[in-house]
């Protein structure tokens, strides 16, 4: 069987619903736990390797979307909300206690500012769009996993059916490069 890839991906993709209308993320705490409503259906779910994400106890890799910052609303203990790192790209928020990512914001001129990314694995809701993709998946070596094992993570990705990157999906690098080319006057 090997490691877990991620409990959302360990036995196959569970197709999302395309009319699905939104839920509410919740961090991990027993009582009183940060909420996060979500309207609307998330875009460029992906697996992520990255060693930023947050991920599941015994997972590879995080499983994130992305939404627009106008669908995310926290409703419930917003106090409990701490930024992990001020000098990120992405803030991520999380809970000070079971730190927990709930959401992460993009504040500077990015391509991507105005969008959340969020984990809807935290949703009790089912029907989110399943993810699309696996990025920044050699990422999992700089985290100490065996170099030699990589063959096999890429080979479970492509049985669900995942392209494997070790950057973005093309069409979101493609977005990046465009905005960097529109900023240097290139376009």
């Amino acid at each position: 069987m090997g490691p877990s890839l991620h409990p959302l991906l360990d036995n196959g993709l569970t197709k999302g619903n395309d009319k699905f209308s939104g839920g509410v993320l919740h961090c991990h705490c027993r009582s009183n736990p940060v909420r996060v409503a979500i309207s609307g259906n998330v875009l460029h779910n992906h697996a992520c390797g990255c060693s930023q994400c947050w991920k599941p106890p015994g997972a590879l890799f995080a499983v994130i979307a992305v939404v627009p910052v106008e669908n995310v609303k926290v409703i419930a203990n917003m106090d409990k909300l701490i930024i992990l790192d001020q000098n990120a790209t992405i803030l991520r928020h999380a809970c000070k206690y079971c730190r927990v990512h709930l959401f992460g914001r993009i504040e500077k001129d990015h391509a991507f500012r105005g969008l959340d990314f969020v984990h809807v694995e935290l949703s009790d809701e089912k029907g989110w769009q399943e993810p699309q993709f696996a990025a920044f998946v050699s990422s999992i070596i700089e985290q100490g996993f065996d170099p030699t094992e990589m063959d096999g993570v890429r080979s479970k990705f492509k049985a669900i059916g995942l392209e494997t990157y070790d950057a973005l999906s093309p069409p979101l690098m493609d977005a990046l490069a465009a905005f960097s080319a529109k900023k240097a006057g290139k376009l």
